[in-house]
């Protein structure tokens, strides 16, 4: 697993066009998680990226919170604009990380282009896995990335 700053050092093209996919001016991403039953749950997230990390806020009570807490899995999509793929696909997969660490939380906060509610919990998503699809006339162009 790495941190998304070992990702962007590893792989800067992908990283920096997976900062502007994930990015909360291209709408909200979704993050697919494992039910306690084993079965996937999708959730609309506004991921936050600063120079080293890659995490979520989210309400300690959501779904989203007990699965990652039960089964740290993950895979994050952004959102894609139209049926031609817009300015493409990025997913990133790998295991969330509560975070506990007020100065880390800091970190996360003063990146967020919105202010997170004291009782929301943070995740550091770490990556294992990412790849983008980008779609144009002149055919398909696919990147991928494993960490190791």
């Amino acid at each position: 697993m790495a941190t998304w700053k070992t990702f962007s050092l590893a792989t800067p093209e992908l990283a920096a066009f997976g900062a502007r996919r994930l990015s909360h001016e291209s709408g909200v991403a979704y993050l697919a998680t494992v039910r306690a039953d084993g079965s996937p749950r999708v959730h609309p997230v506004t991921p936050i990226i600063n120079d080293s990390s890659l995490f979520l806020f989210m309400d300690s009570t959501s779904p989203k919170s007990n699965d990652l807490r039960r089964d740290s899995r993950y895979a994050l999509h952004c959102a894609v604009e139209d049926m031609d793929g817009g300015a493409g696909e990025f997913v990133v997969s790998g295991k969330a990380v509560l975070v506990d660490d007020e100065q880390i939380r800091a970190h996360a906060i003063e990146a967020a282009g919105y202010a997170p509610k004291d009782r929301y919990i943070l995740f550091e998503l770490m990556i294992e896995a990412s790849s983008s699809t980008v779609y144009s006339e002149h055919g398909i162009l696919r990147q991928q990335w494993a960490g190791k």
